[in-house]
């Protein structure tokens, strides 16, 4: 029978079995909150035309306009197979435009339309009614939002080392 290597640093808890019980699965707790957030915020970015991810990318550029698809793809952990289509999409929608960096062709920036710029103001309720949606108060809100922060930090760590 093959030994397991034991970290010292684990706690004897960290060593019991594990339960193949879905409810116990913390990545099903986050698909499923993911999901019931997708659910409050469909109806609302419906009325702006906008999915999540391209909503989220709506955001960086009112931060800060004329960004580069790879800063852009790094900021929402998302490779550019998967970003550029969503960057036409939001140009076909007249949000964006794409141009050839003028210094270095190999980069496009993503530069706001005036569309895309007043949405803005559309947009600003949306991420108050989501954080509403929630019910937590601040504190909570703050603290579980650096949890998952940090939860996802090491999740990366891990997976490159």
């Amino acid at each position: 029978m093959a030994s397991r290597s034991v970290n010292p640093d684990r706690k004897a808890s960290a060593l019991k079995p594990l339960s193949l019980e879905l409810p116990e699965f913390l990545c099903f707790t986050l698909y499923s909150a993911n999901h019931s957030f997708n659910r409050v915020y469909q109806p609302l970015l419906k009325k702006l035309k906008l999915t999540y991810p391209q909503f989220i990318t709506m955001i960086l550029l009112w931060e800060e306009d004329g960004q580069t698809v790879n800063g852009l793809g790094q900021k929402l952990f998302l490779e550019s197979n998967t970003l550029t289509p969503m960057l036409k999409r939001l140009e076909a929608l007249a949000y964006i435009t794409r141009t050839r960096d003028a210094k270095d062709e190999r980069q496009v920036r993503i530069h706001l339309t005036e569309a895309g710029a007043k949405l803005h103001l559309k947009a600003a309720d949306i991420v108050s009614e989501v954080r509403q949606a929630t019910g937590l108060p601040e504190k909570e809100f703050k603290a579980l939002r650096a949890g998952l922060d940090g939860l996802r930090k090491a999740l990366e760590k891990s997976r490159s080392s």
